[in-house]
């Protein structure tokens, strides 16, 4: 008995000391980034013919705004996330349809999320249904986005919500999504969810082009032609346009007239489906991208 308990030490003990080391080393990798890092990360996940979004600011806080269709999330999260991380700050819902909150679903099993928010947009899918339940059951804070709204993230980064301005119950999900404006020091990205013109000319409408102008554009409802007008384009004055579509996608997102929309303004175009997740980091003074397929 005392060899056969030997032996299985000797046969064991190198599995156990190889998985202690990967561990720590996939801790210290991270721990480096973070120690290299001390800026904005923003993130366009690689989800297919969807919306995720992550925002890290500098001081560790992490927002997801949008969950992307189902079963895509989770693997895109472990690559912009440590993996001994399952703390999420907020996850922010721009429409109920399924290609933005499909993946939510998951991240709540996985992850503790502490807020949601959500436009008041409503969906009859058992999706979104199945969504509403877990958030309650889990006792979620769930917050209703407004315009004026301001999301402190900490360390001089913010979220400012600029629209929904109303109650947008009845409205269809588009033309009720969230659009916001994360800024840190001289670095800001427009965030429009699926956002049609329509709520783009009451942004327009409502706030001073101070508020408007950034320097990268999430294009709206995965470069539609029903979203991204000359005037708002002209109004956000975008360096970088960013659109999350899916390779082959049956509705031809990207549509050819928002590129050439976007072209007509100088604006330089990545798309996930022909560059994968698409992550920009700011100092709060200069960007720079990477990309991961």
């Amino acid at each position: 008995m005392e060899e056969k308990r030997k032996v299985l030490i000797k046969k064991y003990v190198p599995l156990i000391f190889t998985s202690l080391l990967v561990a720590v080393t996939a801790g210290l990798v991270y721990q480096d980034f973070q120690n290299s890092h001390r800026g904005l990360t923003f993130a366009m996940l690689d989800i297919g013919q969807g919306d995720a979004l992550f925002i890290e600011s500098p001081t560790g806080m992490q927002i997801l705004v949008d969950g992307g269709p189902p079963g895509k999330i989770l693997g895109q999260l472990s690559r912009v996330m440590s993996p001994f991380d399952k703390h999420i700050d907020a996850i922010i819902i721009t429409n109920p349809d399924q290609d933005h909150i499909g993946g939510f679903l998951d991240v709540l099993k996985v992850y503790k999320v502490d807020k949601v928010f959500e436009p008041g947009t409503i969906n009859d899918s058992k999706t979104y249904q199945n969504l509403e339940t877990e958030i309650k059951n889990k006792k979620i804070p769930d917050i209703l986005a407004k315009k004026g709204m301001r999301l402190d993230l900490g360390g001089g980064a913010n979220l400012d919500i600029l629209f929904p301005d109303r109650d947008v119950s009845l409205w269809a999900s588009n033309d009720g999504s969230i659009v916001a404006r994360l800024s840190y020091g001289e670095t800001s990205v427009m965030l429009t969810g699926d956002a049609t013109t329509k709520t783009e000319k009451i942004i327009l409408g409502e706030n001073s082009l101070a508020m408007l102008q950034s320097d990268i554009l999430k294009v709206g409802h995965h470069g539609s032609r029903t979203s991204t007008s000359e005037a708002f384009v002209k109004a956000v004055s975008p360096e970088v346009a960013l659109i999350s579509d899916g390779k082959d996608n049956k509705y031809g997102h990207p549509h050819q007239d928002t590129l050439d929309t976007l072209a007509s303004f100088g604006a330089k175009i990545f798309r996930t489906d022909l560059l994968g997740t698409i992550i920009m980091e700011s100092d709060g003074k200069n960007e720079t991208f990477s990309f991961q397929k």
